[in-house]
């Protein structure tokens, strides 16, 4: 998973934020305190969480995540973080 999407809308200094989808990191969503969550409409789930974007952000650099595009869509702020595969997947894959 080297890719991750974050996301917030309308107020950067409120929150929620979201995380991931339901393909993302169980342990990486626990430790940005997200939640799941599942809109009636979507067959699939994504995590939410209280921390604000910059919080998320933070956190995630933390983590070796580093930004790699942002852009407002509407009333939505989205970023888009890479984080480089571990020595051993990049060996596995070949």
């Amino acid at each position: 998973m080297p890719y991750l999407l974050v996301s917030t809308e309308i107020r950067l200094d409120t929150g929620p934020t979201y995380v991931g989808d339901h393909d993302s990191d169980p342990e990486l969503m626990t430790y940005l305190e997200a939640e799941r969550v599942q809109d009636p409409i979507q067959a699939n789930f994504s995590y939410r969480t209280k921390l604000l974007p910059r919080q998320v952000l933070n956190l995630l650099e933390e983590k070796g995540w580093i930004v790699i595009s942002s852009t407002g869509i509407g009333q939505t702020c989205l970023w888009t973080l890479h984080k480089e595969l571990e020595p051993a997947a990049k060996h596995n894959e070949k």
